[in-house]
């Protein structure tokens, strides 16, 4: 592998998101996949199981905040930089059904200094509007590469 000094932007990314996605055991065991990758951005999606029901017979809203909380992840941690969340929210729309096939897409609204804005639109195979997340991101110390000194 390239020195990370040595990659392009979306080459970081995508290491970055490798060494993140290895070590990711809660999106691996939900099943999510990680469908794009570049700086600031990333999609993820996932579908939803019985297990994964509420009360109600919908996808319980906490896994579609886990689903749009680990496109956040990857978008804000795309480049070389250790980031964790310091905020976030989320607004439901419709519900999602169990047999959705739910996709997370982030992006980066701001990233200045050790703070990041990042909006997750929560969309279900027809494209309907499931769900909006916005995060707050904050750069702590460390890399997912090393870092040539």
């Amino acid at each position: 592998m390239k020195p990370a000094s040595q990659m392009t932007p979306r080459e970081l990314a995508e290491a970055s998101a490798r060494a993140m996605w290895n070590d990711d055991s809660a999106s691996q065991r939900l099943g999510m996949t990680l469908d794009n990758i570049a700086p600031g951005e990333a999609t993820l999606s996932m579908t939803i199981l019985e297990a994964m029901s509420n009360g109600h017979g919908n996808c319980h809203g906490g896994y579609i905040f886990t689903l749009a909380d680990s496109a956040f992840a990857f978008a804000c941690n795309s480049y070389n930089q250790l980031a964790v969340a310091q905020h976030c929210s989320i607004t439901y729309l419709i519900p999602g059904r169990i047999g959705d096939r739910l996709t997370a897409t982030a992006k980066e609204i701001s990233r200045h200094g050790r703070s990041g804005i990042y909006d997750i639109r929560v969309t279900n195979q027809s494209g309907e509007h499931v769900a909006e997340f916005r995060g707050h991101s904050r750069l702590v110390k460390g890399t997912h590469l090393p870092v040539e000194e």
